[in-house]
């Protein structure tokens, strides 16, 4: 029969995928780039923006800081592009920095590296959404109105493809990947050419002034400092996403390590070269941008009606030759599109990891289960629940959003590069070639380096965005790091519980079993489930009803004893027409009668195959279920009577998702026994 829910899903997700196909969705490198990196590779389109939003605090005075500031922060990436290339070749199994923080520097540590990229995959998929909308405005300001749910569209979007596999989102982000790039590249270049040939772009906001925040543009000492420290924090945004390489690892083809560290270092070269090409542009252009349009002097209109353009608009119609230029829309979609897409890096990062938590039993076990495109489903719904609800809440504003991002990449990348000291430490005290020993040394030098650049932005990064909102992220990664301990501890407790000491002790009989048959009516359910029962040979058997209505109690054992049914039926009163809580007692009694006997009930149950005959029965019997299920020593087993509409769950497409993969029994069970359907 036609099942619409299926044919949506196959729409949407595609054909179903077998196992032994897990090899065919590995990636070649130019998939990898945009899969994995588009998160860095995107993040040139605001990283200059948020220093500039930073410095204009203070006026225009304060913008000749910019270039030592971007300077600062390529160095910065260097040093991390090179760390996490040693990264790829020592741990190549896929755990990047949750795996060297655990293995060199213990369990815990790990976990706060684990907890802190969670978080940011997260903000990641928040801030980089919410930026790409805000390009998408700054073409069609009519569209500003409808900024949340344009959000929540594309992260709908990118749910979807990635539920289709990550080959496959890979095929789709690809392109504008590489749209993006090579626009923005022929942007500088044109721009640079103009520059030389003294025909300098000019920025539409040039002509405004720019008012400092508290009114004294002649900030000096300790207020100086914290100003320019901030504006470094936020133009560190440009490095986020550069561990999701390592985290990535098992996805790329043969070699994988070779294959994944030249993929990291051509991201690094790309991002340099388009941050800094931005940043030039941005300074030759004379772009004024201020976090409150308010404090630009100089406007034609209102200020709360004027709508700034981002930074990389303001470039590319300066470039391009005005706002109507078909290069600057060009740049508007591209930008808009790889902003988006950039989040693709934490649909892949998040599931990938929590999949590894999982495994290590940190998160619930059905994180590491893949889905039907072979792709780790639960994680990318995880995520896009969260990111969602994020975008929601703060209604899709960047600049609300930005101050909880990057303040757990960098817990990530300060941690990760210590316990790279401690691996080279290691290696070095097991090696005596000299020449592998030179080649340790040196690496050591840079994880060195790359552990104290990090640490030292750390330490910035919270004293600077802190009271931002900052404490927000630290807060979510603290609770996310106690609930994967308290997990942990709860699997362990589980195993030790479970754990078998001695066989025989386990595999001794119940000194004898009691069989009950609950019974409301005497019909081919009651008859079969009678049979089964007896079919077990227990030692004692017994049917049993509750009364809720004396006559209809008489008129049962009045019909029992004409059927001449062997089985004693018992039954029991229940004033208050009670039915779940005078079974549960009574069966509990028998247990305090003999501690050692089993009970074993059988419930006589519908099967249907209509997900609408579900609501025309109630519930009742899987409430009794779960109740006694709480029971020590009672054995609960439910015996089925296929209605005739359950022939329909024969039919492939009526199965549940996964269903065929786990083994389950094909159609919908509504599975309850008459009396407890009436009542």
């Amino acid at each position: 029969m036609f099942n619409v829910t299926g044919l949506l899903k196959r729409l949407v997700i595609g054909r179903a995928k077998r196992s032994e196909e897990l090899h065919e969705t590995l990636l070649p490198k130019r998939l990898a780039l945009p899969i994995f990196a588009s998160d860095p590779l995107s993040s040139v389109a605001y990283a200059t923006q948020e220093i500039l939003l930073v410095l204009t605090l203070g006026g225009l005075a304060y913008l000749h800081f910019t270039p030592w500031i971007a300077a600062s922060v390529v160095a910065l990436m260097t040093v991390v592009v090179l760390s996490y290339r040693q990264v790829v070749h020592a741990y190549p199994s896929g755990g990047g920095s949750y795996e060297v923080v655990s293995t060199n520097l213990g369990p815990s540590a790990g976990l706060v590296v684990a907890a802190s990229l969670l978080v940011d995959y997260v903000m990641t998929v928040a801030v980089s959404v919410a930026s790409g909308v805000d390009n998408i405005i700054s073409a069609i300001p009519q569209l500003a109105e409808h900024r949340v749910l344009l959000a929540l569209c594309f992260v709908a979007l990118l749910t979807a493809m990635n539920l289709r596999g990550t080959r496959e989102s890979g095929k789709a982000f690809a392109a504008p990947t590489y749209l993006f790039i090579g626009g923005l590249l022929i942007m500088v270049l044109t721009g640079l050419i103009r520059y030389l040939l003294g025909d300098a772009p000019v920025a539409e906001s040039a002509k405004y002034g720019v008012t400092p925040e508290h009114g004294d543009a002649n900030l000096t000492g300790l207020a100086l400092m914290m100003l320019v420290l901030r504006a470094f924090s936020s133009g560190c945004t440009a490095l986020t996403g550069v561990e999701a390489i390592s985290n990535g690892v098992p996805a790329f083809r043969k070699p994988k390590s070779q294959n994944a560290a030249s993929t990291m270092v051509a991201m690094g070269a790309i991002a340099i070269v388009m941050f800094v090409g931005v940043t030039t542009l941005a300074l030759i252009s004379k772009v004024r941008i201020t976090e409150d349009a308010c404090r630009l002097t100089g406007l034609d209109g209102s200020c709360e009606s004027h709508t700034q353009r981002t930074v990389i608009a303001q470039i590319a119609a300066a470039v391009f030759g005005g706002e109507n230029s078909v290069g600057f829309y060009f740049i508007q979609a591209a930008t808009a599109l790889v902003l988006i897409l950039a989040a693709n890096t934490a649909f892949n990062g998040f599931p990938l990891l929590s999949s590894i938590l999982a495994q290590h039993r940190y998160l619930p076990r059905q994180l590491h289960n893949r889905g039907d495109r072979l792709a780790f489903s639960n994680g990318i719904l995880a995520l896009a629940v969260v990111a969602g609800l994020l975008l929601w809440g703060f209604k899709a504003n960047v600049t609300d959003l930005i101050h909880l991002y990057i303040l757990g990449v960098f817990t990530s990348f300060t941690l990760s590069q210590t316990g790279m000291v401690r691996h080279w430490n290691r290696e070095l005290r097991a090696t005596t070639d000299p020449a592998r020993r030179r080649r340790h040394q040196t690496a050591r030098v840079i994880n060195a380096l790359g552990a104290m650049v990090t640490g030292l932005v750390l330490v910035i990064v919270l004293a600077t965005k802190f009271t931002q909102g900052a404490w927000l992220a630290v807060l979510a990664a603290i609770v996310l790091w106690l609930m994967m301990r308290g997990i942990r501890r709860h699997y362990d407790a589980t195993a030790a519980e479970l754990a078998v000491t001695d066989p025989r002790d386990e595999l001794v009989p119940p000194s004898r079993v009691l069989g009950i048959v609950l019974v409301s009516t005497i019909h081919k359910p009651t008859l079969r489930a009678l049979a089964y029962a007896r079919a077990f040979r227990p030692d004692r058997l017994e049917a049993l009803t509750v009364s809720v209505d004396r006559d209809e109690a008489a008129a049962l054992r009045e019909r029992w004893e004409e059927y001449g049914i062997e089985v004693p039926l018992k039954v029991i009163d229940s004033p208050y027409r009670e039915v779940t809580r005078p079974v549960v007692e009574y069966v509990r009694s028998l247990r305090r009668e003999s501690p050692r006997d089993v009970v074993a009930v059988f419930i006589p149950e519908y099967v249907v195959g209509h997900w609408w005959e579900n609501l025309l029965h109630n519930q009742s019997a899987l409430w009794l279920k779960s109740r006694l299920l709480f029971t020590p020593g009672v054995m609960v087993t439910s015996v089925p009577w296929q209605l005739t509409s359950s022939a329909r769950a024969d039919h492939p497409a009526a199965r549940a998702p996964g269903a065929v993969r786990r083994g389950e029994p094909a159609g919908t069970a509504a599975r309850e026994d008459d009396h407890l359907s009436r009542h």
